[in-house]
């Protein structure tokens, strides 16, 4: 049996229904087919991979969380991460198989599948991704990106309990079309630390466990009324989310030029997997997308509690942008 869905500027196909996606009608044309159920390609199980293309740091001398090959000259990839989980991607992004060990799970396989390997596909289909999260403004679109731990997820749950919807959470996939750059919806699904919860929610236990082995929650943006925004919109402004301050108020400044392109390029999504082609093409995209939206710095508390004070900050900033479609 086969599941259709419409996410991450795809048309996709799987053998099993994807946990945190809606399954929709068949599309005219399939971008990616998906399979979870069966075996990986005889020509990638035959193949003798050399040592590892990427390998990621470990943590307090643990295992390296993920390793990748590249298999028949480059032909497809695999990424193995610490768990057993296991996925293979041609070099086209047309066709991804994964398979997790009998400790984990299908929910806990689709952490992987609707984060690095889908990001790793629209790389290889020449999708550029920033790692951050979108929510609508006025029929427009205004993302929220920065490093790890910087409070995207948070910020845009917290927009959510608001009435605006949200776009993508995670990856964040960007695209040019008629002098505009948009933001490709993804899922209907934020993944929050329980703390997070604990503090938008009154209780970390207000939202599900992702998974039963994993510690974040999921915000379900489907129910109990809708919060996800299914259509593309166009990208209004980029808000850079920098927790280095002490002041209780945020305070926001323009980003541009080389900053602003340096900025950009340290919030990209699967940089570590990026060719050198793959990089140029990330650079040029770059290069127009700070050309024609504007890149604003938000220097914040880093505190759960303030979140509400920063998302009431990018929202009077929009006012004064004039952000709309």
């Amino acid at each position: 049996m086969s599941y259709f869905y419409s996410g991450f500027g795809l048309s996709l196909e799987s053998d099993c229904e994807i946990p945190g996606m809606v399954p929709t009608d068949r599309p005219a044309s399939i971008d990616t087919r998906i399979s979870l159920a069966g075996a990986f390609p005889n020509e990638v199980v035959s193949s003798r991979g050399d040592a590892p293309w990427y390998v990621s740091d470990g943590e307090d001398g643990e295992a390296p969380a993920l390793r990748a090959w590249r298999l028949k000259s480059g032909e497809y990839f695999r990424l193995l991460y610490l768990d057993g989980s296991d996925f293979v991607i041609d070099r086209a992004g047309a066709h991804v198989w994964g398979r997790w060990p009998p400790a984990s799970s299908l929910a806990d396989s689709a952490t992987y599948l609707l984060g690095p390997v889908l990001g790793f596909v629209l790389r290889l289909r020449g999708t550029t991704c920033l790692h951050g999260s979108a929510v609508s403004f006025r029929d427009a679109a205004i993302a929220l990106v920065g490093p790890q731990g910087a409070g995207k997820s948070t910020t845009a749950a917290a927009f959510s309990r608001i009435g605006r919807p949200v776009l993508a959470d995670d990856v964040l996939p960007l695209f040019a079309e008629a002098g505009s750059w948009w933001v490709h919806p993804t899922y209907p699904q934020i993944r929050l630390w329980p703390d997070s919860v604990a503090n938008l929610w009154g209780s970390p236990d207000a939202l599900p466990p992702l998974t039963p082995t994993w510690d974040k929650r999921a915000l379900d943006l489907t129910s109990p009324e809708p919060r996800f925004e299914p259509r593309g919109l166009p990208l209004a402004s980029i808000y850079l989310l920098d927790g280095s301050s002490t002041d209780a108020v945020p305070i926001i400044e323009d980003v541009g030029g080389r900053a602003g392109l340096v900025a950009l390029l340290g919030n990209t999504y699967v940089s570590y997997f990026l060719e050198h082609q793959m990089r140029a093409r990330e650079l040029e995209d770059l290069a127009a997308l700070i050309a024609h939206v504007p890149l604003r710095r938000v220097r914040h508390a880093r505190n759960l509690s303030g979140v509400q004070r920063l998302c009431d900050a990018i929202l009077s900033d929009c006012e004064l942008l004039g952000c709309t479609a």
